[in-house]
Order: structure tokens, then C-alpha cells, then sequence
């Protein structure tokens, strides 16, 4: 069975500057912007990017992190993703998890977009032999023809996010993780992008998705977890926590 399971998770990034500490912890106490300055050993503080997050993801679940900008959900998919461990708590997890947070990371601007396919896929977990094996697909799946070719320095980022998402796209997923970044790019791609993520979704296990956009969370997922301060304040079915969400805006806007 593929699931996630985050049982009172929280995280602290140290603060090794903090001769602002008291204002910063008095001007984010009552803001929903950021995790909570907090005082430790020593005269230390930290930031709480997570508090106490307790929750359980099984196969099926669309979820949708929803909140402010600070409010948690970077840190939660990067957590996920096991880019850091747990400062307390437990994160237990079965299936392999794939993160499209940057597209583009891993990609080396000297080579040309063929070596680029090749590096990409072998970083992502794919053999030398898989990657080879797709490579006509995603060639033809990026449209840039003989450009590729070309060290990717010599692209747009309208040409870098072509290529990066035809990797991507190229791959089977099982827990995928993913960031809100398909917003950008040239139009011309974007349709046929949202197609191929759409089935890229479809076919995955579990999708845990941070976003802004109360459209975009209805159309793709099933649950959400609204986020404040770091912690989880509200999580349920995907209609109860978006009106949440609208009556906290309300509240927030009087």
C-alpha cells in the first residue's frame, strides 16, 4: 500500500544571525507570513517552519496545500521529499516519492539539450539504457528540433522549460510531489503541457500539491491542508477546506 504518514512532524531552521530576533518574533506573531521566530538553547532562536503536522496520505489522495505565501507549504513538500528530516516527529512513507518542484535542476547550461535528456533522466533514477531508450519521444515531445543540439545556454527559459518538462514528462510516477510552476512558460506549449501533467496525475498513486490558485486545487485534488504559521490549522475534503479558506480571507480582510 503507498502512503505518507506525518505523525506531530515539525521543523526548525536555526537562525545564525538573530541580533533582530525580538522584533522579528514580535512582528511575526500575529501575521500569517512565515514560521514562528522561537527562542532556544543558548540565546539561539529559529524559525518553526513546521509545527506539529500530523497527517495521513494513502493511495488515491489528490491534496491540495493551501495558505499565504511563508505559510508552510514549501517546507512540507521539501520535507516530503526528504530534502530535510524531521526536527521532531515521525515521517513514515511507502512507495517511491519523485518531487517536479524546479524543473530545471540538475541541468548543466555548458551541454547541449540531447546530454542535458541523458543527465536529467540518470538524476531522476533512470538508467543510462531507459533514458536512451525515450529519448525520440522526448525530443519529439519538446518540439525544439535542432536546437537541441545546442548547449542550453544559447535557450530562453520558454525553451528551458520545454525541455525540462518533456524529462519530466517522460516518467512514471508513483508519490509525486509538486510546486505550483506551470504557471510560466510560452503559451504555445502550455496546452500540451497541461494534458501530459494531467495525465502524469492521473496515473500517479498520491499527488500532494501546493498552490494558490482555489481553481486549479478543485480541478486536480480531492483533499486539502490549509496551512498557517507552519502549522496545519484546517484539513478535509477539498470543497470544506477551500470554503475555509474563503471565510479566513473574509475574516482577515474586515
Amino acid at each position: 500500500m503507498t502512503y505518507l504518514n506525518l505523525e506531530n512532524v515539525s521543523l526548525d531552521y536555526p537562525l545564525y544571525d538573530s541580533a533582530n530576533r525580538s522584533f522579528m518574533r514580535s512582528i511575526t506573531k500575529n501575521i500569517p507570513v512565515g514560521g514562528v521566530i522561537k527562542k532556544r538553547e543558548g540565546n539561539k532562536s529559529s524559525i518553526l517552519a513546521l509545527d506539529s503536522i500530523s497527517a495521513f496520505f494513502e493511495s488515491g489522495d489528490r491534496v491540495a496545500l493551501l495558505g499565504h505565501n511563508g505559510a508552510g507549504k514549501s517546507s512540507l513538500l521539501k520535507l516530503l521529499a526528504g530534502f530535510y528530516e524531521p526536527t521532531s516527529g515521525k515521517l513514515s512513507k511507502q512507495g517511491k516519492v519523485s518531487a517536479l518542484l524546479s524543473l530545471t535542476a540538475g541541468m548543466d547550461a555548458q551541454i547541449s539539450g540531447y546530454d542535458n535528456i541523458l543527465l536529467c533522466g540518470m538524476l531522476r533514477g533512470l538508467s543510462r539504457k531507459q533514458v536512451l531508450a525515450q529519448m525520440d519521444g522526448i525530443a519529439e515531445f519538446s518540439e525544439l528540433g535542432t536546437y537541441l543540439h545546442m548547449p542550453i545556454r544559447l535557450y530562453s527559459d520558454g525553451m528551458m522549460l520545454r525541455l525540462a518538462f518533456s524529462i519530466c514528462a517522460s516518467m512514471e510516477y508513483e508519490i509525486l510531489l509538486m510546486d505550483e510552476w506551470f504557471g510560466t512558460g510560452d503559451l504555445a506549449f502550455l496546452d500540451k503541457a497541461k494534458q501530459r501533467l494531467s495525465q502524469i496525475i492521473h496515473s500517479s498513486s498520491i499527488l500532494v500539491f501546493a498552490t494558490h490558485n482555489a481553481e486549479v486545487a478543485r480541478q486536480l485534488c480531492n483533499k486539502a491542508l490549509f496551512l498557517e504559521h507552519g502549522k496545519v490549522i484546517y484539513q478535509g475534503q477539498i470543497e470544506d477546506v477551500l470554503r475555509f479558506q474563503k471565510e479566513q480571507l473574509s475574516v482577515n480582510t474586515r
